[in-house]
């Protein structure tokens, strides 16, 4: 009986050498993750980020976003959205494994989906700071007539969202919560870039980001940014509901983000994988 030859490890580039980027590298750097190489990062301050790496067995050449794509076959996004094009556009234009943190962005850039197509690369949404995903896309097989998020965060969470200036909201003071959105979740990734990724998440593994209902609530009382999402479809109705514990470093972001980002990795090079 004749076997395949066995291959090389995947190897993996990080685009943003912040908090979650240097989790997701600690994590590749280990030898943790099977099948999976850390080759490069890119980071705004190489020093700084060389410096991140002193405690690595072993230390990676910081790029820039661009040639992260010349680089590694698998290219992870944990940049600020404002420069996710840098990173997304030569990881789809080579072909390779794309994995965004900023999804929001990727809602903005909905033309990379269709140039996966043509270039072979495949694009792989992380659930992030999200429940159920695999619930969704099940049910999606289906039929589904709504799906809502109702996400809460601490005020200083939200403060300096785009859509809370444009708009005049103020976050400041509250002593009960205060419900600052309600639209669909493309208009809200689009007004909260930092905070609902989660939503954009969820609009591609159901109905699309304009039926997808979002709603944002500050919320002096909550301590965790939470997410409840219910679906109503003809397979089954189900409300899942998350707490996230906010990252040291930033209070928009959930300590589950990068966790979400070293599963996702890790399916990539398992034997095996569980769930939809």
């Amino acid at each position: 009986m004749s076997t395949s030859p066995a291959t090389g490890p995947l190897t993996v580039g990080i685009g943003g050498f912040g908090a979650i980027g240097q989790k997701v590298a600690a994590a590749l750097d280990s030898g943790s993750i099977e099948g999976l190489k850390l080759v490069a990062v890119s980071a705004r301050d190489a020093d700084k980020a060389r410096a991140n790496m002193a405690g690595f067995q072993t230390e990676v050449p910081v790029v820039s976003l661009g040639e992260l794509a010349d680089r590694a076959d698998v290219v992870v996004e944990c940049a600020p959205a404002s420069v996710f094009a840098e990173v997304a556009v030569p990881a789809v234009e080579r072909g390779r494994i794309f994995l965004p943190i900023s999804v929001g962005a990727l809602l903005r850039h909905d033309e990379l989906v269709d140039r996966a197509r043509r270039t072979g690369a495949r694009i792989v949404v992380p659930t992030g700071a999200l429940i159920g995903l695999d619930a969704v896309r099940a049910a999606a097989e289906g039929e589904i007539s709504e799906v809502r998020l109702v996400t809460r965060k601490p005020p200083g969470g939200l403060a300096g969202a785009p859509y809370l200036v444009e708009n005049n909201i103020s976050v400041e003071g509250l002593n009960t919560a205060k419900k600052v959105f309600d639209g669909s979740a493309r208009d809200g990734a689009a007004g909260f870039p930092a905070n609902v990724n989660v939503a954009a998440a969820l609009s591609l593994a159901g109905i699309g980001a304009d039926a997808t209902k979002l709603e944002i609530w500050a919320d002096p009382q909550v301590t965790r940014n939470t997410h409840t999402i219910t679906v109503e479809a003809d397979s089954a109705r189900f409300t899942m509901t998350i707490e996230n514990v906010p990252t040291e470093e930033n209070p928009k972001t959930g300590k589950i983000t990068a966790l979400s980002i070293i599963a996702t990795l890790r399916r990539l090079g398992a034997p095996m994988t569980a769930g939809t």
